[in-house]
């Protein structure tokens, strides 16, 4: 073992960067939450005594938590940074449960954090992350791309532009008014042929029997499985749709903490968890999660906020480790440098066009671009 992780590191200071990196053209999306052309995120990056720096993401969104940038650089500033100041960041459990202490909710502003500490566990190991969560079950996942509910031939030129890309699957959202959500999906469908994988995703914006009678057509054009149709918070009423549907249920917005998943596992009110770092507060809650899926007899999906390099390097190692994953049920949303003017690394991720590999160096395995940071720092 390296013998740096032997040592009692301490960390010093924790960094923030907030940035604002546009959509490319042509590639902005529109869900039921409304439409999205630049993300704003902050980089962090954790300083320790032994010279090690991790790198950490938080992407921030205040339609899905309430954070943003200003609230992200503000709670670790005075509340975060204060809390995990002189702590060894190496012990990962006791920072996540100084940081729950400390402030409630925030999960992605407490998964940049935390995702930079598996980054300098890696380093001090010299290790890539997956290793330090058992190793690797797979060295690539599948992917797909999104059709945002745009008009129809835009629509049909996103779909195209996929296709030629070499894309094995495409989700199309959907959760606005149910006969333009199936004309969407039908005009991919015609476009794609009858056996190539098209799932949904409707961001909750269907009632219980929009969904219902929505669901019924959608099954018809053959669509593999259908992401977060209802509304969050009653397992319930999502149990009662996916009785009526021969589907696969994806819950996304609806299984944010560990008492969430148990929630709809108990429930039953779905087929598939969506899990990633940035909604479950860091790698660590991702691993939790996607145990609750397993005892459940569930698999897991990586999902997405549209993250850049760092967080979807996060997003990769959790793919490569984990058994519960599954992405040719699902495939991946392992997408958001694709979407974006710039990654902010040194090297670009390996992301399709059929599958996502994931990076080998130590930690998380990825730099910064300095250049791309100053550049898009807001």
């Amino acid at each position: 073992m390296h013998p740096t992780i032997l040592r009692i590191m301490k960390i010093t200071r924790i960094e923030t960067i907030p940035v604002r990196v546009p959509l490319k053209k042509g590639m902005s999306t529109k869900t039921a939450h409304g439409e999205h052309v630049v993300t704003e995120i902050v980089i962090i990056r954790v300083h320790t005594d032994e010279g090690l720096v991790g790198l950490g993401e938080a992407t921030v969104a205040v339609r899905w938590t309430g954070e943003t940038s200003q609230s992200c650089v503000s709670l670790i500033e005075t509340i975060l940074g204060p809390a995990l100041a002189g702590a060894n960041p190496l012990e990962i459990t006791r920072a996540r449960q100084a940081m729950d202490v400390a402030a409630k909710l925030n999960p992605f502003t407490k998964a940049g954090i935390e995702m930079a500490l598996w980054d300098i566990a890696g380093k001090a190991a010299g290790m890539p992350v997956y290793q330090l969560l058992g190793g690797k079950v797979r060295d690539s996942a599948r992917i797909k791309m999104v059709v945002g509910a745009f008009d129809i031939p835009r629509v049909r030129s996103l779909a195209q532009q996929f296709l030629e890309w070499g894309v094995t699957c495409i989700k199309v959202k959907t959760g606005l008014i149910p006969e333009e959500d199936v004309a969407r999906v039908r005009a991919v469908r015609e476009l794609v042929g009858p056996s190539f994988p098209i799932t949904i995703d409707s961001n909750c914006g269907w009632t219980v029997t929009t969904a219902k009678q929505t669901l019924r057509k959608l099954a018809d054009l053959g669509v593999t499985v259908a992401e977060q149709p209802i509304p969050p918070d009653d397992p319930s009423a999502m149990a009662e749709v996916r009785r009526d549907t021969t589907i696969p249920i994806m819950a996304d917005e609806s299984v944010f903490t560990l008492n969430d998943a148990w929630q709809l596992t108990t429930a039953r009110a779905c087929d598939i968890l969506s899990i990633y770092p940035g909604k479950h507060g860091g790698i660590a809650g991702t691993v939790e999660i996607a145990h609750v899926a397993r005892a459940a007899g569930l698999k897991c999906a990586i999902g997405s906020n549209l993250e850049l390099g760092i967080g979807t390097a996060a997003m990769l190692h959790v793919a490569a480790a984990l058994p519960e994953v599954d992405s040719e049920l699902c495939p991946a949303d392992l997408i958001g440098p694709l979407y974006h003017e710039a990654d902010l690394l040194t090297e670009p991720l390996s992301l399709g066009p059929a599958v996502a590999k994931v990076p080998s160096g130590p930690g998380l395995g990825v730099e910064l671009d300095e250049a791309q940071l100053e550049r898009y720092q807001s």
